[in-house]
């Protein structure tokens, strides 16, 4: 065989090697239409979450059942500080411990529940019904081993379209896998007139939190020297979504104090001192 034709026959199976998916090629068309299963569980991942809607109000005129099957809109509900537990009743998961681990702690703190707070546990699936609300609610108050008020927590059902004008407000997102649900776990913590104050995620609670979110949802209630007072020694941590105490700002706060009360006392007990010495004479 010539040497320039076999140069050349070289190079075409060079180039088959270098290309081989040449002969099975999609055309355009097919490519596109193409989903790979890792790209579905990503665009999936991605309309799950929290969109946080802080200083946003939820729409207090929505109406829903509760555990008696009895019509009630938010704003009957919602009469101050709030916490509302996005659930569904059928989960045998994370809702599960989102409000076990709420009714462990609720009995721990001063706060006054039906009174100076309320915590709604709502539905995000249509379907349920207040019979299962109800059984839920049996279920967490009797778990407290505690006396807690019946108002003090309530449990919710609706249709889709107020579920989900709710959980848009509050920038919770969501969706339907077969019975059960793919969904974020976090609490929203609202003021009496529906404005989002607070996002507590995950299932473990500090009564700490808690309770300082429900003194930030407060809306005038409470003075303003107890607000300002917690704003000074407390911060959110937005990072670990979590109240820290401010032991930098508050300690030299009080080494100032401590630094001007000595100066005040040096330059007092100095006056007191000048005006001696003319009597003694």
């Amino acid at each position: 065989m010539a040497r320039p034709v076999r140069h050349l026959l070289a190079l075409l199976f060079i180039a088959m090697v270098m290309h081989p998916c040449s002969a099975s090629a999609h055309s355009e068309e097919q490519v596109k239409g193409h989903k790979h299963p890792g790209a579905q569980q990503q665009e999936e991942a991605t309309s799950i979450g929290v969109d946080e809607h802080l200083g946003a109000k939820v729409p207090l005129g929505l109406a829903f059942r509760d555990e008696t099957g009895k019509q009630v809109r938010l704003a009957d509900l919602v009469t101050g500080p709030t916490i509302i537990l996005p659930v569904y009743y059928n989960c045998t998961n994370v809702c599960n411990y989102l409000q076990g681990g709420l009714a462990r702690v609720l009995p721990a703190m001063k706060n006054r529940p039906g009174t100076e707070y309320r915590v709604i546990s709502v539905s995000f699936d249509e379907t349920e019904t207040p019979q299962q609300a109800a059984r839920s609610k049996r279920m967490y108050l009797t778990s407290m081993n505690t006396p807690f008020p019946e108002d003090g927590w309530r449990f919710l059902t609706g249709d889709s379209q107020s579920i989900r004008r709710l959980t848009d407000a509050a920038g919770y997102r969501f969706q339907r896998k077969g019975r059960d649900f793919i969904h974020p776990v976090a609490s929203i913590i609202v003021a009496r007139d529906g404005t989002i104050v607070r996002y507590l995620y995950g299932t473990t609670f500090l009564a700490k939190d808690v309770s300082l979110a429900l003194l930030e949802a407060r809306d005038g209630k409470v003075g303003k020297t107890i607000r300002t007072a917690m704003d000074y020694c407390f911060s959110f941590d937005a990072t670990n979504k979590t109240y820290v105490f401010n032991l930098l700002r508050v300690s030299a706060t009080v080494v100032i104090t401590c630094v001007v009360g000595f100066l005040l006392f040096l330059i007092m007990t100095g006056n007191r001192g000048k005006r001696r010495k003319p009597e003694d004479s």
